[in-house]
């Protein structure tokens, strides 16, 4: 269901002169129906695209049940999916959760599409429902829109069409060749889609484009041998050859192959001896959607921030404007409240920083400079602070940060007092711990720079490449994963992933670590036979 009804999609109205407090309240009660939400989605964009200056896709807000929200999550929360036999393993086991009380169900979850889907839950009160408008609908859709991160690596006109492609395509897949069979190519899939994503851009590719070109990819693979493997000789005939003939043939060959290369699953997907095409297309699939959440990975506290400090600012004008009651108002700081709850560093429940918690709090940060700042803040931004302009110096931050370096140029001394925040340093040689820094100028630079680190994504992915392979022999894989400051891969997660690499190629593997700083070699991580 939608606002209006199904399928409809709300265009962003025109920002409108601000009604000020005698416009009168836009519901009573926590009843909800479909006036009032498109009372209170109009309302809200007058104040969002008005004073805040949001820029947005057109919304489609979606009105589902518990069940259906269960059943977005267990498919990463795209509102057309394959079938997957894991994702019917985490629908059972979110909804046992919840069942039972171990586990909520989130407010809302919004797509980032053209137009943006946002997901909002019929049992949610009115308050809650204009709360996760406001969230979704305005803070989390602008930021798709204008991060440049996400208008770099996403298409959002196209993802809906391409997911509705890969829908039926893996249901023709199963058709054809047997879910089993389709299963197995997407179990090794799904384990490498971490190391499915380029880490640096490429030429940006038309998702409609993509679903234009799957059928005549099928139909070439299906007709034609690999090129790479074509032009090699018979083993027999190489191992005629002459050394320095057969090992200049060798180089050739690989130097078509582009490597090193950091996207496994492109490799895969364009140089695998035994797949078939649409095994190929299968594992196409899985890495485009794997470059779609790319973004989303390293703008974690900016997105949420971004969305928490605009759904505030947006209730917080409802009710000052007299549209939204103080008891509705109460309502939503109480919610607000628990969103942005943060633990202290001793408590057992203790897990990290909430990234709602911190992004809100530096997002209100930064207001306060612009308005109000000390001399300390002053001394730390001078290129804003006091410069009147928040909402503008906001924006500017959303679209062109991400998470650590928005962490490295915006956390203030406040903010680190504020959240007490302190550097732990923890060497594996030391049978202590040492606080590395303390609230003093020197400490504040230590711990925005170790906090920024924590949120680099090359710091919590493995760095692996596929570097070598074997084309005159076994045709053995060979890949290399940089060890930082001595954080090996887990073993049994780790022979898992190779022995899925080892499906998908189709002949043996071998994972080296090498020490990113010495260049040694740590440990081999060879693949079983199947």
């Amino acid at each position: 269901m939608t606002i209006e009804e199904a399928d409809a999609v709300v265009a962003p109205p025109q920002a409108l002169p601000d009604p000020g407090p005698s416009a009168g309240l836009l519901y009573q009660g926590s009843d909800w129906d479909f006036n009032k939400l498109k009372n209170i989605h109009d309302a809200i964009a007058e104040i969002a695209l008005g004073k805040l200056g949001l820029d947005i896709y057109p919304n489609q807000i979606e009105v589902i049940s518990s069940e259906q929200m269960l059943d977005a999550y267990s498919s990463h929360g795209l509102p057309l999916m394959y079938r997957h036999w894991s994702f019917g393993k985490r629908f059972v086991r979110d909804q046992t959760l919840y069942r039972k009380g171990m586990q909520g169900l989130a407010y809302e979850i919004v797509i980032n599409s053209s137009p943006c889907i946002s997901y909002i839950m019929e049992e949610n009160t009115m308050t809650m429902q204009a709360l996760v408008i406001a969230h979704a609908a305005f803070g989390h859709n602008h930021f798709f829109k204008n991060n440049e991160l996400f208008r770099q690596w996403t298409d959002a006109e196209g993802i809906l069409d391409y997911l509705s492609f890969a829908k039926h395509y893996v249901q023709e897949c199963e058709e054809r060749h047997g879910r089993a069979a389709v299963d197995r190519i997407l179990d090794a899939a799904h384990a490498l889609e971490a190391q499915g994503a380029w880490r640096y851009l490429r030429k940006k590719k038309s998702l409609a484009e993509e679903k234009r070109r799957a059928e005549a990819r099928r139909e070439h693979f299906e007709q034609a041998l690999d090129p790479i493997w074509t032009t090699l000789p018979a083993l027999a005939q190489a191992k005629a050859m002459g050394r320095d003939e057969a090992a200049a043939l060798e180089n050739r060959v690989k130097a078509r192959l582009g490597l090193p290369e950091e996207n496994i699953l492109y490799f895969i997907e364009k140089n695998a001896p035994k797949l078939y095409g649409w095994e190929r297309e299968l594992v196409r699939i899985v890495r485009t959607l794997s470059q779609y959440f790319y973004p989303q990975k390293q703008t974690k506290l900016m997105n949420e921030g971004c969305a928490t400090f605009v759904h505030y600012e947006i209730m917080t004008e409802l009710n000052e404007q007299g549209r939204i009651s103080n008891g509705a108002y109460l309502e939503f700081l109480h919610a607000h409240s628990s969103v942005i709850a943060q633990p202290a560093f001793d408590s057992p429940v203790f897990s990290g920083w909430n990234p709602y918690a911190l992004g809100f709090a530096m997002m209100r940060d930064i207001k306060r400079i612009c308005l109000d700042p000390s001399d300390e803040d002053r001394a730390w931004f001078p290129s804003f602070a006091g410069n009147g302009e928040p909402y503008p110096t906001l924006r500017a931050a959303w679209a062109n940060y991400r998470d650590e370096s928005f962490i490295l140029q915006f956390l203030s001394p406040k903010v680190i007092r504020d959240f007490r925040m302190f550097h732990l340093a923890d060497e594996s040689g030391e049978d202590v711990y040492k606080v590395g820094a303390i609230h003093d100028d020197a400490g504040y630079r230590m711990i925005r720079s170790k906090l920024s680190a924590h949120y680099d994504l090359s710091r919590r992915e493995p760095d692996i490449n596929v570097v070598d392979l074997d084309l005159m022999g076994d045709r053995r894989l060979y890949l290399s994963h940089a060890v930082h400051d001595k954080r090996k891969l887990e073993r049994g997660a780790a022979d898992k992933v190779v022995a899925h690499l080892r499906e998908l190629w189709g002949y043996p593997v071998t994972l080296t670590e090498r020490d990113a700083a010495t260049d040694l070699d740590l440990r081999k991580i060879e693949s079983s036979e199947r």
